[in-house]
């Protein structure tokens, strides 16, 4: 009980709530669902979009936050305790998350650069006349003849490729040629985990205060950015592009393992801050009423980025006299090359690119500090007595020194490759697995039944049939569709569409990478059935290692009764009204305690 009592909590459930938006909100908004709509059948894919968002998205995140509110347990401290054995989906998830803070702040990092840049008169990437450019360099503009000067036109560059290649990268023709070290590049990503650590130095108390201008500023910010990028020549265009629906698409399996993905990866489920965040909450709380915020926010803001990226693209394609479809693009090509043509071309370009940057490191830096608190409370909830012998400053410190040091090669000019391979491996095949078993372990193992349970403790009714049918059923085999798409969609990656092809020993890497994450759940479960002391037959050990080790109330220390409640309705009615208390009752007699 003790170290349940002295856990911190949020300063309110609105930082909470913002917290999980922030970390919901992120690039991938803007990069990743506009450009999934337009080759999914346009407005089309949003009726998958929100089935999936229905019948996956909300109850896997109502299902986490109830899991981490309920057990005040990171990823891996709270499989621990619902499914030892399993234990090894939190390890994964806790793999994925470190090598996935390792370089997203590397795209920090060029946001940084970017947002440094748009303070010169004129923008860096508009002319192709300085040192940096070649002399194949053209500007993407309806009235430019650059390019007329060329004699083969398909080797033609835009100024705002090279920019990116030549000037901010600098990059090498290789992943054999680091190159030299980029120290402008190293400087900014310094200051990116600068900015990272100042939010967690504090612990949540702090992130609760931070996050009231890192998650609200992108959303008034995209809002400012879709208004004017609506109101540009051609922007109807794009719109048409992004709203009008192609039916048939709606008929073709990829397109709903496309909506599922979409869902999965932008509420973020299975990389372990959701479950991480709400494990600050305090015992009792609306969980349904904030997965359903969240959730909802996410969809909207996901809307509001595809109306300001395809007003965007139309006007883009209008000044270039090309389709939409044309210049249609997604990844970091969109923000880094995209964009900054797009930004030139409107008045007062120097505003627009700021604020453009400003919404880019926003989305980002929310991201990023969720991403990092999961390692944090993995550690601590792991070695419970660590505040003795280091502060939370210093765990924090080492965690993002860490991380910093890890992502060092990706500054090099030799490191975009680097970044590439990883960014590739790290997560694409391994993250539903690890969702995967996490499902299991949580809804099939633990059971779905004790869970609603659960729920009623915290909340004092249980979740409708229709989450407990959804976590039985339709999540896991949504996961494992998903799952089995990504396998046999597996194609080794190159880099810009094929123009630089990887050696082998790189996708042997790259399997390396993954195996970190896949190879913790039967190393853990290995583990589990080893250390088991009860029993003398492997079959004995394995059957203990399955059992949930949460006999009692984790808030107040209640036996749990022979239906797995801690309280019966009729000391659920002697809950205060308040949300948020600490404790399951106002009042607890030390003769209802059965530790």
């Amino acid at each position: 009980m003790d170290s349940e009592d002295k856990r911190e909590s949020w300063g309110s459930r609105v930082s909470f709530l913002l917290a999980c938006i922030g970390y919901a909100v992120g690039l991938g908004n803007i990069w990743r669902f506009p450009y999934n709509a337009y080759k999914s059948g346009g407005g089309a894919f949003l009726v998958p979009y929100f089935i999936m968002l229905v019948l996956c998205g909300i109850p896997l995140l109502f299902m986490e936050l109830a899991v981490g509110q309920y057990t005040r347990r990171g990823p891996i401290g709270a499989l621990d305790k619902l499914c030892p054995i399993l234990k090894g989906a939190g390890v994964g998830t806790v793999v994925i998350s470190f090598l996935l803070s390792t370089y997203y702040n590397v795209i920090l990092s060029w946001a940084l650069f970017y947002l440094m840049s748009s303070f010169q008169d004129p923008l860096p990437w508009v002319g192709c006349n300085n040192w940096w450019n070649s002399e194949f360099c053209f500007k993407n503009s309806a009235n430019s003849t650059d390019l007329s000067k060329h004699i083969n036109m398909s080797l033609g560059v835009s100024s705002t490729q090279e920019f990116f290649d030549k000037r901010v990268l600098q990059m090498s023709d290789g992943i054999h040629n680091m190159g030299e070290f980029q120290w402008e590049l190293f400087g900014f990503l310094a200051l990116a985990w600068v900015i990272v650590y100042f939010c967690l130095w504090k612990g949540v108390a702090m992130t609760g205060k931070v996050v009231y201008l890192t998650a609200t500023l992108p959303i008034f910010l995209l809002i400012a950015f879709a208004i004017r990028g609506a109101t540009l020549p051609g922007a109807e265009e794009g719109l048409r592009y992004f709203f009008t629906p192609n039916w048939q698409k709606v008929l073709e399996p990829q397109v709903w393992v496309n909506a599922a993905s979409q869902v999965f990866n932008s509420v973020g489920i299975a990389f372990g801050s959701l479950i991480a965040f709400s494990s600050y909450n305090k015992f009792r709380g609306p969980v349904l009423r904030d997965t359903l915020i969240v959730t909802l926010v996410d969809a909207g803001v996901s809307l509001l980025c595809g109306v300001a990226v395809f007003a965007v693209l139309g006007n883009l394609a209008h000044e270039q006299g090309k389709n939409v479809e044309d210049v249609v693009a997604d990844g970091p090509g969109l923000v880094f090359v995209v964009f900054p043509h797009a930004l030139s071309q409107m008045p007062y370009p120097q505003v627009w690119s700021v604020i453009f940057f400003g919404l880019v490191i926003c989305l980002g830096i929310d991201s990023q500090f969720a991403t990092v608190e999961v390692i944090i409370t993995s550690v601590k909830d792991g070695w419970q007595d660590l505040n003795k012998y280091l502060s939370h400053e210093l765990l924090v410190f080492i965690v993002c020194f860490t991380s910093f040091v890890c992502g060092v090669p990706h500054v090099f000019q030799g490191g975009i490759y680097w970044f590439h391979i990883l960014d590739y491996y790290s997560a694409t095949i391994s993250l539903m697995y690890v969702a995967f078993f996490e499902t299991v372990a949580i809804v099939w193992c633990y059971g779905a039944g004790r869970l609603a349970k659960n729920v009623a403790d915290m909340t004092g009714k249980e979740p409708s049939v229709f989450f407990i049918f959804s976590w039985k059923v339709s999540a896991p085999c949504l996961i494992g569709i998903i799952w089995a798409f990504t396998l046999l969609d597996y194609r080794t990656p190159s880099y810009n569409k094929g123009q630089y092809i990887y050696p082998e020993w790189c996708h042997a890497l790259g399997w390396m990478v993954t195996s970190l994450s896949l190879a913790a759940l039967p190393a853990v479960a290995a583990w589990e059935i080893a250390k088991t002391k009860s029993g003398t037959s492997l079959w004995e050990k394995f059957q203990h290692s399955w059992k949930s080790k949460i006999n009692h109330c984790p808030c107040c220390g209640t036996k749990l009764d022979e239906s797995k409640r801690a309280h019966s309705a009729s000391q659920l009615s002697n809950i205060s009204s308040d949300e948020g208390s600490e404790q399951c009752f106002l009042k607890l007699n030390k003769d209802d305690l059965d530790v």
